[in-house]
């Protein structure tokens, strides 16, 4: 189970720097998202960041749903090694 929970922070880590990457590119206008290395990090994070963009649209321009994003991912990150620090501790009483 620990190398489970192990590989499951491990994805939610890099999924957090493919979305950093992603934020970071919307920021140029000139990224054509249809060129295969852009398409598929737009294919991979586009519908997480949908999700959020349902709940906050932008405002004056500016896409807030992110945040939103990035905070969810935060705490099943940080759930994640609860169980694991739990599961971890109640091997050592063992």
């Amino acid at each position: 189970m620990d190398i489970l929970l192990q590989t499951l922070s491990t994805f939610l880590s890099i999924y957090t720097v493919l979305l950093i990457i992603r934020i970071l590119l919307s920021w140029f206008p000139n990224v054509d998202w249809f060129n295969p290395p852009f398409s598929v990090l737009s294919q991979l994070t586009d519908p997480y960041l949908n999700l959020f963009r349902s709940i906050i649209p932008p405002l004056g321009g500016i896409d807030l749903s992110p945040i939103l994003a990035f905070l969810l991912l935060s705490f099943l990150r940080q759930g994640i090694m609860a169980i694991a620090m739990a599961a971890a501790s109640s091997y050592a009483s063992f």
